[in-house]
C-alpha cells in the first residue's frame, strides 16, 4: 500500500517509542502541573504540530539539510536549547501568589495559547526529531516506491496520532494533580520550581547531545 511494508511493525514500533519517556513527554507534563488540562492539551497539540513539521520537511527531503550539515544542525540544536533553557529559568524566577491570575500560571507563561506556541518551537527547533524522522521511517518505504512523498505522509501521520493519544494521557494524568496544587501554595511553588529544573536539565541535555 502506498510503497509501505511492515506497517504493523510500524505501528508497534511507534507506540512503544511514544511510550518512552522523552523531551515532549516532559514538556506535557510540566505544562500540565503548572497550568492545567487545558494547557496540556494545548502542549500536545503543539508538539503534534511540530512533528508535521518535521513529517512535511522528511518527505520534502529539507531534514537532509540537517543530516548534512554539522552548522545547520548546531544552529537549530542551540537555539531550541536556549528556548528550553529561557522557559525553565522563567520559572525558576517567577513568583507564585495566592491566586491563579497573578500567581503561577500568569508568572510561568502557561495558559493555553502559550503552551501551543512553546509545544511547536520546543519540537521544531529540537534537530534529533527530524533526523529521527529521516532515519526512521524510510525503514518502512520501497525504495522503487513511486509515492515515496505520500508514504511518508502516511507514516507520519500516523506516529502523530499515536503520540497525540499518548500525550493527552499524560495531560489527563498530570492535571489531576494540579487542583491539589492550586490549594496549596507551598506545594505549587516547589512544583514551579521542580519544573523550571527539569526544564532547564532537558535545554542543557539538548545543547550537548551530539
Amino acid at each position: 500500500m502506498l510503497g509501505i511494508h511492515g506497517y504493523a511493525l510500524f505501528l508497534t514500533a511507534g507506540v512503544l517509542l511514544n511510550l518512552t519517556p522523552g523531551q515532549d513527554t516532559m514538556f506535557i507534563l510540566g505544562r500540565s502541573l503548572t497550568g492545567g488540562l487545558r494547557s496540556g492539551i494545548a502542549a500536545a497539540i503543539g508538539i503534534a504540530i511540530g512533528t508535521m513539521c518535521h513529517t512535511l520537511a522528511a518527505a520534502l527531503g529539507l531534514s537532509a539539510i540537517l543530516a548534512t550539515s554539522a552548522l545547520a544542525f548546531a544552529i537549530v540544536k542551540l537555539v531550541g536549547a536556549a528556548y528550553l533553557i529561557f522557559l525553565g529559568a522563567k520559572l525558576l524566577l517567577s513568583r507564585s501568589a495566592a491566586t491563579p491570575p497573578t500567581g503561577v500560571l500568569a508568572a510561568s507563561g502557561a495558559d493555553p495559547r502559550s503552551a501551543l506556541r512553546q509545544g511547536i518551537l520546543t519540537n521544531v527547533l529540537n534537530p534529533k526529531v527530524a533526523l529521527f524522522f529521516l532515519a526512521f521511517l524510510p525503514q518502512f518505504i520501497e525504495p522503487a516506491s513511486h509515492t515515496k512523498t505520500l508514504a511518508f505522509l502516511v507514516l507520519g501521520a500516523t506516529f502523530i496520532t499515536t503520540g497525540f493519544l499518548w500525550s493527552v494521557v499524560v495531560a489527563l494524568a498530570a492535571a489531576r494533580l494540579q487542583s491539589f496544587f492550586l490549594r496549596n501554595p507551598g506545594v505549587r511553588t516547589l512544583i514551579d520550581r521542580l519544573v523550571g529544573g527539569l526544564f532547564l536539565a532537558l535545554g542543557a541535555r539538548l545543547a550537548w547531545s551530539r
